[in-house]
């Protein structure tokens, strides 16, 4: 690797940490494992990585070549697929399996793949997880039905989105509204059992940015003050606008429709929850465009998640349960990384998605707003708080009672 020259291991560098940037992975497992790379590479570097902006300082142990690259980029999404690719093309450039010229051109390929689930399964999977979202809260068949069907129509404003700017700039206060004017003509014309809320929060529960906002916190835990803060507060603000819509939206409906009084239909058994968290774990692998080798390993990093959780809620609080869900998923990523040789954070992520309080946080703010609680729950702030700080310091113990394998 010697031989490439100091133009080459840059440019492949500064292209790695885009990609991997636009793959959703957080700042400051990025920039250890931009820095891994440098020093392998036989490089000096420091990078400042941040949602919407990226700075590369590369040179060499003498500085007789040095070079500065500055880049504004757009908040990456979650590719698991193709973050797992990247880190396999990684290893074998390390491995001296290939050399750099063909890692090089491998990049190219990696950032042109398609996605690997094509738009119905997608849609199938958008659809199952607001579903699935209502199981889990518990509510009632008729929400989980109607949540389903709305998240439908959702789903059309999302490909009509990948078509027009304009709808992609404000397609979260869309939804939102139109999941709200939905959501009350049906509990005035067809069914009075749904709890409009709750039909609203799950047909848009693939939009809460739970994830982000734990990604934020734990980015400030690692001292990444920068990214952490920027992204938190892309999160709120992202919140915002989501609730928002649904507020403008269920005024609008009930202008229109009038309102009608609640039938409280029967609950769900709580072993739906279990089938739920199956539905779950099954829709975001493709949504996040895992790749089918960790398919296994995702769907059980959810059980994982959530048995553990149940199990430390039992014995301790709530939040606390949160704390022994988050350190069950730590160490059982961190195992997936010695095990399968892949980046923990494609089963880890699955992990945080069923154990992340963006509900909740969503929840809270329309009883501040409002007044009014959708669902039994006392203390919802006080909740939310200590779940974020239960999950941030459940990661931080299992990386220090199993220690990563890989930077990413």
């Amino acid at each position: 690797m010697n031989t490439a020259s100091f133009t080459q291991k840059r440019r492949f560098i500064v292209k790695l940490g885009k990609m991997l940037h636009k793959f959703g992975t957080p700042a400051y497992r990025l920039e250890a494992h931009l820095e891994n790379l440098a020093t392998f590479l036989g490089l000096k570097a420091s990078f400042i990585i941040t949602p919407t902006a990226l700075t590369f300082v590369i040179w060499t142990e003498g500085h007789e070549d040095e070079y500065t690259h500055a880049a504004r980029v757009a908040p990456g999404e979650l590719d698991l697929g193709a973050l797992a690719r990247s880190d396999e093309l990684v290893d074998k450039l390390t491995d001296y399996t290939i050399t750099l010229e063909q890692a090089d051109h491998a990049l190219d390929e990696i950032a042109n793949f398609p996605n690997p689930y094509n738009r119905f399964i997608t849609g199938i999977a958008f659809v199952m997880s607001a579903g699935a979202f209502a199981m889990l809260m518990g509510t009632s068949w008729n929400d989980v039905l109607w949540s389903t069907l709305i998240s439908c129509v959702i789903y059309l404003f999302v490909l009509w989105s990948e078509r027009s700017k304009r709808v992609a700039h404000m397609l979260e206060a869309v939804v939102s509204i139109v999941a709200a004017i939905l959501a009350c003509a049906i509990s005035v014309y067809i069914d009075p059992g749904i709890n409009i809320r709750m039909v609203i929060l799950s047909a848009i529960i693939v939009f809460i940015p739970g994830l982000a906002l734990t990604l934020g916190l734990a980015e400030l835990s690692a001292r990444h003050l920068v990214s952490g803060t920027a992204r938190v507060m892309d999160a709120l603000m992202l919140l915002f606008k989501l609730y928002f819509g649904a507020f403008l939206g269920i005024a609008v409906g009930f202008s229109l429709f009038g309102q009608t009084d609640f039938v409280a239909p029967p609950q769900m058994p709580k072993w739906t929850a279990w089938l739920a968290i199956a539905i779950l774990c099954m829709s975001l692998i493709v949504i996040f465009r895992t790749k089918a080798k960790h398919a296994v390993w995702s769907i059980v990093a959810g059980f994982v998640a959530y048995g553990a959780s149940i199990a430390g809620a039992m014995y301790l609080d709530y939040a606390l349960g949160t704390f022994v869900g988050a350190f069950a998923v730590g160490v059982y990523s961190n195992l997936f990384t010695r095990v399968a040789n892949a980046p923990a954070c494609i089963v880890a992520m699955q992990g945080l998605i069923v154990l992340v309080p963006g509900s909740k946080t969503y929840i809270g703010l329309n009883s501040l707003i409002s007044g009014q609680e959708f669902i039994a729950s006392t203390g919802i702030g006080q909740q939310t708080f200590l779940i974020f700080m239960s999950l941030v310091a459940g990661l931080i113990f299992a990386n220090v009672a199993l220690p990563p394998k890989k930077s990413l």
